[in-house]
């Protein structure tokens, strides 16, 4: 088979499986039935994308999932919380976006859980919703993930809380799926090992993956933080060259003009945002076919590649699927009580 015909073929499957994943999200949105206001909104060709991705493109688990975040969203209103709702928990810096991107344009949340400063999980909790939230509707146009990057200065035995990761992670996979690109832990101590090991369970395998620890004194992992950033922008505390810190009354000046933004992005008149169709993998299948006799992988590369994603898919959702009872069952009862629940749902960049 000459490499021309085989990157025709390839193109080919390519075609079929985007075709296939377009009917996928029909489906969903079938048995979701007629939505209206900020639920029609939210469920856009890309955000039941993720659901369907986030589910091994399972329609029945997918559409389950969906409506438990349609649910959770109207009554936790997550894009109606506001700076001020908040302020009390961001005064240390402990979370905040910053004002760059990485080198994929993906926002990044800054979290020192060293500059904890409640005890309140609750409070907490919601306060990373905004924040999840603010870096959703900042996203640039095309991109949908974020990145976390954890700096462990100053953390302590006192900052650990099991229970507190049991409500960020059953939030995080089980309302805002496939939107962490990377988790970066900096220089994380010796003693939280154990209980990383404790917790990680906790995590879908496929979220746990996209973990990286990485250690200043470490070159070797120091290059995963070097082929993320643009180092002129990173901050120095984690070995960029940009001085700047963390400052609560310009941080609040920004978060005010962005909770400004909110409404608008949520109104009827934004529904075009969610009505855009569902391109796969950013359009590299369209851009691929324009290059033509480009591909480098065998048939059956494509293949192994392909069979082993799969396994791994399956076991990752087996084993969140065990999780998932637990955790909604605790967490659902902390979030009935969380404050601030007049508030409404979040921004799905890519849909609105």
């Amino acid at each position: 088979m000459s490499l021309a015909s085989g990157t025709a073929n390839g193109h080919g499957k390519e075609a079929a499986l985007y075709e296939e994943q377009k009917s996928k999200i029909s489906k969903v949105r079938t048995e979701l039935g007629q939505l209206s206001g900020k639920s029609a909104l939210y469920c856009s060709d890309a955000s039941i994308a993720r659901y369907l991705i986030a589910r091994n493109w399972d329609v029945k688990k997918a559409t389950k999932m969906l409506k438990k975040t349609l649910k959770w969203r109207s009554e936790y209103k997550p894009d109606e919380i506001r700076w001020d709702d908040i302020s009390d928990e961001a005064e240390t810096g402990k979370i905040y976006r910053s004002d760059y991107f990485d080198k994929s344009g993906r926002s990044i949340l800054v979290m020192r859980p060293g500059c904890q400063n409640t005890k309140n999980a609750n409070g907490q909790v919601k306060y990373l919703v905004y924040c999840m939230e603010n870096a959703i509707l900042n996203l640039p146009q095309g991109q949908d993930q974020m990145v976390w990057l954890i700096d462990f200065a100053g953390f302590n035995l006192g900052n650990l809380s099991i229970h507190v990761t049991k409500l960020t992670a059953d939030v995080l996979q089980g309302h805002y799926p496939e939107r962490l690109g990377v988790a970066i832990l900096y220089n994380a101590p010796k003693f939280f090992e154990p209980f990383w090991k404790m917790a990680s369970p906790l995590l879908e395998k496929k979220t746990r993956n996209k973990v990286k620890f990485v250690y200043s004194d470490r070159p070797e992992s120091m290059k995963i933080i070097e082929e993320l950033f643009n180092m002129d922008e990173l901050e120095c505390a984690f070995g960029g060259k940009n001085p700047a810190t963390f400052n609560i009354n310009d941080y609040a000046m920004r978060m005010r003009e962005d909770d400004k933004k909110m409404p608008s992005f949520w109104s009827p008149e934004n529904s075009a945002l969610a009505s855009e169709p569902y391109l796969m993998n950013n359009q590299k299948l369209e851009e691929s076919s324009s290059l033509g006799v480009k591909a480098e992988e065998t048939e059956s590369e494509k293949r192994e590649e392909t069979d082993t994603t799969s396994e791994k898919r399956k076991e990752s959702e087996t084993e969140y699927e065990k999780e998932e009872e637990t955790l909604t069952e605790s967490s659902t009862v902390e979030q009935k009580s969380l404050p601030g629940e007049d508030s409404a749902p979040a921004a799905d960049k890519n849909g609105p």
